[in-house]
């Protein structure tokens, strides 16, 4: 006759609690649960900005075209004979270095987003943070921070190195609404055209292609325009010369290259414009389209 065996007692399992403070089994994690939010996703762009050699590059050829040509113009004319006109703006002369380094603001612009996809990182940020919104939006922030900052900078610098080189030729000494023009306004305007780079990278999702269309964007209508020499395409032509990215980069140094068009703040407004509709095209396919 076989003895009936004691059962053994089991173990309660472990218990976790919920965020709404109710108990389930299982295991509790000692790392605290942290709601995400933009701010985070701003903190992981910022460093990886920061980190990467492509933004220490662009931005150093960057500084190195803005400053060293605006200086180097300002030189040139403090040393060669004769007077600049009266009413000629000195800080106009910034115009030039500006131009070629819109061609460095574009490249980062693209690269910011583009170039997580040519490498496969674009995966590893979106399994961090789901949110493909928030993600675009937070490299449009800080992309926009940076390029602004650094043009601001760049152009104060020239503007101070200007004026103190030509004050003595004969140009008057620009006022306070053309100092916020040719500073603020311009830098604004440069870190708006990086931006729309930004988000052509994410929509090409292929860095060469998208650097290609935004030099395109910003040298093409100028160069056509000048070869419009027949009178039947006059109207075409003086649209594309008005419009032209140039043209209106010049409107901040009040030297337009043409007497009509966008004059005063109205490029501004025209890149703000252009720029928001690219933003809402890339962010509605960002959400239809795979990683």
């Amino acid at each position: 006759m076989s003895t009936p065996q004691t059962p053994v007692p089991q173990a309660a399992p472990p218990a976790w609690e919920a965020a709404d403070g109710s108990t389930h089994p299982g295991y509790t994690s000692p790392i605290p649960v942290v709601r995400t939010h933009l701010g985070h996703a701003i903190a992981s762009e910022w460093t990886k900005i920061k980190s990467v050699r492509s933004t220490m590059w662009t931005l150093g050829v960057f500084i190195l075209l803005v400053v060293g040509i605006g200086v180097l113009i300002g030189l040139f004319i403090s040393n060669a004979a004769g007077e600049l006109h009266g009413d000629e703006n000195m800080l106009s002369m910034g115009f030039f270095g500006l131009l070629l380094g819109s061609i460095c603001i574009i490249t980062l612009g693209v690269l910011t987003t583009a170039s997580e996809y040519g490498t496969g990182m674009i995966r590893t940020t979106m399994t961090a943070c789901p949110s493909r919104g928030r993600v675009l939006t937070a490299k449009a922030v800080v992309f926009f921070l940076v390029a602004f900052t650094v043009t601001l900078v760049s152009t104060g610098v020239v503007g101070l190195a200007q004026t103190a080189m030509l004050q003595g030729i004969g140009a008057r000494q620009p006022t306070g609404a053309e100092w916020f023009k040719a500073t603020v306004g311009v830098s604004l305007f440069m870190a708006l055209l990086g931006l729309i780079s930004l988000v052509i990278g994410s929509v090409l999702r292929h860095s060469a292609g998208a650097i290609t269309i935004m030099i395109g964007v910003v040298l093409a209508p100028l160069v056509i325009a000048l070869f419009m020499i027949t009178h039947s395409l006059e109207k075409v032509r003086e649209f594309l010369f008005e419009y032209s990215i140039p043209n209106q980069l010049s409107v901040f140094y009040s030297n337009s290259l043409t007497s009509s068009g966008p004059t005063g703040w109205d490029p501004l407004w025209i890149l703000l414009g252009a720029t928001a509709v690219a933003f809402a095209g890339a962010w509605t396919l960002l959400h239809t389209r795979d990683v």
